[in-house]
C-alpha cells in the first residue's frame, strides 16, 4: 500500500501529522482494513490528515494577518502535497504597526507639504487667476492617487500577500494588466473631471468659455495620464521591494503612493495648464490636439487590459467608484475655488493638500489592511464570523482587541504629532498666508482629528459592507474614502478659516 500513502512528513498549517493507532479508526463507517496501513516497515507509518479549509475562517483576526509569510494559491483543495506554510503566523502589535506606518506616513506628509507649498505659489499664476476652474481640478486630480494609484497599491498588496505575485510569470501578468487598466481609468477620469470643472465653474457665474473648457480638458487628461504612468511604475517597485524586505506592503505602499502623488500631480497640472494657457492666443490648435492625442490611445490600453483576467473584471465593473469619487472630490474643489478666490482666505491653499492628504493616507492604509484580512478569510461575498453584520459601533471600531481596531487606534494617534511636524515645516519655510497662532492650531487640529475619526469609522463599515455584497474592497472602497477625505477635509478647513476670520484671528500677508 505504499503507493496510496506516501511515507513522508510534510507539516502543514492546514493539517496535522498523526500516527495511526488502533483507536484512530474506531467508529468510522468506512474503516479500512488494518493491513492497508502496513508499510514495509510495519504499522508505524504516519498519514497526513487535512483539516477542512473552512475551519481556517474561525481563527482570530490576530492570527489571520500574515505579516511576512507568502501564501501560495496554486495548490488545490484535494491535494496533500501543498507547500509549507508557517504553523504560527506572526502577530502584529501596536508598536510594530506604528513602526511600519510611521516612516511612510511622514514621507507622505512631507509630500503633501511640498504640494501645499506648490499650490500656495501657483495660485497667483495667471492661469489660476483667469481660469479659476483649475482650482476645481486640483482635488479631483489629486484624488486620482486614491481612485487609481492607491487602489492599484491595495490590489497589488493583497495579491502579494496571498501569493499571486510569487512567480515571474504571475508578476508580469499583474504589472501589464494593472498598468493598462490605470491608463484607461486615468484618461477617462481626467476627461470627466474637466467636464465637472466646467459645469461647476459655469453654474455660479453663468459664464462659459469654449477656449477655457478645451484648456481644462487638455490639462486634465494630460496630467492624469502622465501622473498615473509614473506613479504606477513607482508603486510596482515599492510593493516588490517591500515583499523582498519582509515588510507588509499594506503598511507602506499606499502612503508612498500619496507622498509622491500629490506633488507630482500638482506640479504637472500647474506646468501643463500654464504652458497651454500661454499657447491660447498664438496656437489655439494645441489644446484640442493634446486632448485628442491622449484620448486616441484609449483603445490600445483597453485591449491590453481586456486580455488580462486579473483586470478584465475591474475594466468592466470598476467605473462606478472612480467616477463617483471624482464627482465628490470636485465638490471639494468647488469649495476650494470659492474660498481661496477670496483674498482674505488665500492662506487656506497651502494647508488643503496637507489635511486632505493625511486623512486620505491613513484611511487608505486601514482599508487596505481590512481588505487583506478579509481576503485571507475567503472570497468577496463570504461573511467571516468576525465581520460586523451591519453598522459597527464606534467602540468596536476603535476600542476592541482585534488587530484592525488596534491599527485604527495607532493611525488615529498619528494625526496630532504628524500635523504638528507638517505645520512646523510650513512655518519654517515661511509658506502660506497664515500665522500659526495657538487658536489657529487648535481649530486646525480639531478639523484634522474629526476628519480622520469619521474616515476610519466609515472605512470599517464600508469595507465589510462591500465584502458582504460580493464587491472587492480593494477596487471599490479606497476611491470613495479618499474622495470623502477631500470633501470633509476641505469643508472643515474652510469652516475653520471662516470662523477664525469672524473671531478676529486674521492674516493675509504672511509669506508674500
Amino acid at each position: 500500500m505504499t503507493s496510496k500513502l506516501e511515507q513522508k512528513e510534510n507539516p502543514q498549517a492546514n493539517g496535522a501529522v498523526l500516527p495511526v493507532v488502533a483507536g484512530d479508526c474506531l467508529g468510522s463507517p468506512e474503516r479500512p482494513e488494518p493491513a492497508d496501513f502496513l508499510g514495509p516497515d510495519g504499522p508505524g507509518v504516519e498519514v497526513v490528515v487535512l483539516e477542512s479549509r473552512a475551519n481556517a475562517k474561525g481563527v482570530r483576526e490576530e492570527d489571520a494577518l500574515l505579516e511576512n509569510g507568502s501564501q501560495s494559491n496554486e495548490s488545490d483543495d484535494t491535494s496533500t502535497d501543498r507547500g509549507a506554510e508557517p504553523t504560527s503566523p506572526l502577530k502584529e502589535t501596536s508598536f510594530s504597526i506604528g513602526l511600519q506606518v510611521l516612516f511612510p506616513f511622514l514621507l507622505a506628509g512631507f509630500g503633501t507639504v511640498a504640494a501645499g507649498m506648490v499650490l500656495d505659489i501657483v495660485q497667483h499664476w495667471d492661469v489660476f487667476k483667469y481660469v479659476t476652474e483649475v482650482f476645481i481640478l486640483v482635488p479631483a486630480l489629486l484624488g486620482l492617487k486614491g481612485n487609481l494609484e492607491m487602489t492599484l497599491a491595495s490590489r497589488l498588496s493583497t495579491a502579494a500577500n496571498i501569493g499571486q505575485m510569487d512567480t515571474p510569470k504571475e508578476l508580469w501578468k499583474m504589472i501589464t494588466g494593472n498598468m493598462a487598466l490605470i491608463q484607461v481609468q486615468a484618461t477617462v477620469v481626467g476627461f470627466l473631471a474637466s467636464i465637472a470643472a466646467v459645469v461647476f465653474g459655469w453654474i455660479p457665474d453663468g459664464h462659459f468659455s469654449m477656449e477655457h473648457a478645451v484648456l481644462l480638458c487638455a490639462s486634465s487628461v494630460a496630467t492624469a495620464f502622465i501622473a498615473s504612468l509614473v506613479l504606477g511604475m513607482i508603486m510596482i517597485g515599492v510593493i516588490i521591494g517591500s515583499r523582498k524586505m519582509g515588510i507588509n506592503p499594506d503598511n507602506v505602499a499606499t502612503p508612498i503612493a500619496a507622498s509622491l502623488g500629490d506633488l507630482i500631480t500638482l506640479a504637472l497640472l500647474s506646468g501643463i495648464s500654464w504652458g497651454l494657457y500661454k499657447e491660447l492666443e498664438s496656437k489655439a490648435y494645441v489644446n484640442p490636439l493634446v486632448c485628442a492625442f491622449f484620448i486616441s490611445l484609449l483603445p490600445i490600453w483597453i485591449i491590453i487590459a481586456k486580455r488580462n483576467s486579473a483586470t478584465r473584471e475591474v475594466l468592466y465593473s470598476g467605473w462606478e467608484p472612480v467616477i463617483i469619487a471624482m464627482a465628490i472630490s470636485s465638490v471639494g474643489g468647488l469649495i476650494l475655488d470659492r474660498t481661496v478666490s477670496d483674498p482674505n482666505f488665500a492662506g487656506m491653499a497651502v494647508f488643503t493638500p496637507v489635511i486632505n492628504g493625511v486623512g486620505g493616507n491613513l484611511v487608505a492604509v486601514q482599508a487596505s489592511r481590512i481588505s487583506t484580512y478579509l481576503h485571507m478569510s475567503g472570497v468577496p461575498g463570504d461573511s467571516p464570523e468576525t465581520a460586523p453584520r451591519k453598522c459597527p459601533s464606534p467602540c468596536s471600531t476603535f476600542f476592541s482587541s482585534d488587530v484592525n481596531s488596534r491599527s485604527a487606534r495607532v493611525l488615529f494617534l498619528l494625526v496630532v504629532p504628524g500635523h504638528l511636524v507638517f505645520l512646523y515645516t510650513i512655518s519654517s519655510m515661511q509658506g502660506g498666508h497664515t500665522t500659526l497662532t495657538l487658536i489657529f492650531i487648535v481649530f486646525y487640529m480639531t478639523a484634522a482629528l474629526l476628519q480622520v475619526l469619521i474616515l476610519l469609522y466609515i472605512a470599517d463599515w464600508m469595507v465589510h459592507w462591500m465584502w458582504g455584497r460580493d464587491l472587492d474592497p480593494d477596487n471599490f472602497s479606497i476611491p470613495y474614502l479618499t474622495a470623502l477625505g477631500d470633501l470633509i477635509g476641505t469643508g472643515l478647513l474652510a469652516l475653520s478659516f471662516h470662523v477664525l476670520w469672524l473671531i478676529g484671528d486674521r492674516d493675509s500677508d504672511v509669506g508674500d
